[in-house]
């Protein structure tokens, strides 16, 4: 390793290098993910707002990882594969004067994951 920073080698790149590694990472994974790379409005605001709302969604999902997936196959999963599994649904949604009701379709393979976050969301 080439490097203009003193100090050993090994606590150089386990320190520096491989933290820097991983903030690209999920900035990366914040641009696939969520799309936080369209910015195609015409004027500043409406993009800075768009990528605003990116990390909103990003800082969302990883309360989600941190929270409610904790013990699952998906707590380390990507957010394109949370998106996928867990977020792109179909459901059939019924609003009365009390509650809104989602029905799911019961042959959802990622359902258990689904209740068990839910489960975790809900409890104090």
């Amino acid at each position: 390793m080439v490097t203009n920073l003193t100090g050993q080698a090994q606590a150089l790149y386990d320190d520096v290098y491989c933290q820097r590694g991983e903030a690209e990472n999920r900035i990366k994974e914040a641009q696939v993910g969520l799309f936080a790379t369209r910015t195609s409005c015409q004027h500043l605001q409406s993009n800075q707002l768009r990528v605003l709302l990116a990390a909103l969604g990003y800082v969302l999902i990883e309360r989600l990882r941190a929270l409610a997936l904790q013990g699952t196959a998906l707590a380390c999963a990507q957010v394109d594969t949370l998106r996928i599994k867990l977020l792109k649904l179909a459901a059939v949604v019924t609003r009365n004067t009390r509650r809104i009701r989602l029905y799911l379709a019961s042959n959802w393979p990622s359902a258990d994951i689904f209740a068990h976050a839910m489960s975790q969301l809900r409890s104090p």
